[in-house]
């Protein structure tokens, strides 16, 4: 069986430019690149529902901040697909990802169960540690900084569990290396507080929720505050549609980050992986999982290898795809995706991806290398060429690496092209890929129709309409 989603990263959508030192970044005053991300947020909503509407099973969206090259932008990946979620009733809302190192646990916590509900459950949860300092040293904590990797990914692991319990706990106290929740001097003398916990069979008792303690004449005049009595337990509001919670998504690259996805259950997501190198890390995956017991959040055990369709469990890979449409010049649009595909390297090479371009057991490049498009046209991370020429590298893709199910995501936005042009390729990609994949794959996923019926019923209850929960064939 086949699912197919699609990766929005945000590129500008201003002309790519060569600048003298060869450095590809978007040509464009400050002025006019504020502009243009004003009209890449409508664009991503826009392709959101139209993917609905195109059959995609998947839309990922990433988070990123400051950009002003080129390369990226989407700031809050939640708000954008809310909006979306409102406008389609199949797609399933993804992200890769939330970089949990940069929010509150509980405050990302409640924004996705949030998305969730909206989306009448149809929330895939991404989370992710950081990688870039302008971002992670402008928004994370002291403590998640990632020029300490081992304290980063100490709070990733703890803002994880954290997240975890606000889903699925009526009422919890956690304390950890980073947080206490709630803080243990966390005054609570509330009289309503004290009524409702009060009552018969609400779940907790006022025992359980509240350190209850004399009068303190310091309190100051609030009488909240005019008691030495304290807050035990903290319930978080709202908890989402999908239980326990919604499946859990992280970006991966290193051995480590796969072993620990695979231990806790997460679905792994890879972009750049050359085929061979994305096989040995399936492998390594399954391996780990199968060490742990196969954690899932619905206890249905080990996947099938590499994509499993009625469980939705396992690894995704995503490519840049471009199509040559009819009708345009093919050498022209080929430059064009090269100049966006360097103006994307030139940003992300100095972080060190070159490295996993590498095939496995192929001596990786220098982390200081310069990434060029013919290199990714090689190595078959970037796709280009007619309906037949871009499926048949991706059914090579889902050979190779050994998927029984193929899960696959494609990635069209590039600098450097508008979000009309996009369009045209995801409609092209539908039209004339899709079909071709589908064969291959003996099938393809079609997702039940869900959604919010507006407005809410009378008696304040949100109704939802459903069909079935599983995957059916087109």
């Amino acid at each position: 069986m086949l699912e197919i989603g699609i990766f929005h990263n945000g590129a500008c959508e201003l002309p790519c430019v060569r600048t003298k030192d060869g450095t590809v970044v978007n040509r464009g005053t400050l002025a006019e690149v504020h502009a243009s991300n004003q009209r890449t947020v409508i664009n991503q909503v826009r392709q959101g529902i139209l993917a609905d509407q195109l059959g995609f099973n998947y839309f990922f969206m990433s988070e990123h901040h400051f950009q002003v090259e080129g390369a990226e932008f989407s700031p809050n990946p939640m708000v954008s697909e809310a909006a979306i979620a409102a406008r389609t009733k199949r797609i399933r809302l993804g992200q890769a990802a939330n970089i949990i190192t940069w929010w509150h646990p509980v405050r990302i916590a409640e924004q996705a169960a949030m998305v969730d509900i909206l989306s009448s459950g149809r929330l895939e949860m991404g989370i992710g540690r950081g990688y870039q300092p302008r971002e992670t040293e402008v928004f994370g904590w002291p403590y998640a900084t990632i020029q300490d990797q081992e304290r980063n990914r100490a709070f990733f692991d703890e803002a994880y569990r954290i997240i975890i319990d606000c889903w699925t706990k009526p009422s919890f106290f956690f304390q950890g290396q980073f947080y206490t929740i709630p803080p243990v001097f966390t005054r609570w003398n509330h009289r309503s507080t004290f009524a409702y916990f009060g009552l018969d069979k609400v779940g907790r008792t006022v025992d359980d929720v509240l350190r209850v303690g004399g009068p303190d004449p310091y309190g100051g005049p609030n009488p909240v505050l005019q008691s030495s009595t304290t807050l035990k337990e903290l319930s978080v509001f709202p908890q989402p549609v999908q239980k326990p919670h919604p499946q859990i998504w992280q970006p991966l690259t290193t051995p480590r980050s796969i072993r620990w996805a695979a231990e806790h259950g997460v679905n792994g997501y890879f972009i750049v992986e050359p085929n061979s190198r994305l096989r040995k890390n399936i492998e390594l995956y399954y391996e780990a999982g199968e060490k742990a017991g196969w954690p899932d959040r619905l206890n249905r055990g080990r996947p099938k290898f590499g994509w499993d369709a009625e469980k939705r469990r396992g690894i995704v890979t995503c490519r840049y795809i471009h199509l040559a449409l009819p009708g345009k010049n093919k050498d022209k649009e080929l430059e064009r995706y090269k100049a966006a595909m360097e103006l994307q390297w030139d940003y992300y090479g100095p972080f060190g991806f070159a490295g996993v371009l590498a095939e496995a057991g192929e001596t990786p490049l220098p982390l200081d290398a310069r990434v060029e498009a013919d290199l990714l046209i090689d190595k078959e991370v970037a796709l280009f060429g007619t309906p037949a020429d871009v499926a048949e590298k991706i059914i090579r893709l889902k050979e190779q690496c050994g998927y029984e199910d193929l899960m696959f995501h494609a990635w069209f936005e590039k600098g450097g092209f508008s979000g009309e042009e996009i369009e045209e390729q995801m409609q092209y990609f539908a039209e004339e890929v899709t079909p071709i994949l589908a064969r291959a794959c003996g099938g393809k996923v079609k997702n039940p129709e869900v959604g919010l019926d507006f407005p809410i019923e009378g008696n304040g209850a949100v109704t939802y309409k459903r069909t079935d929960t599983g995957a059916r064939r087109a």
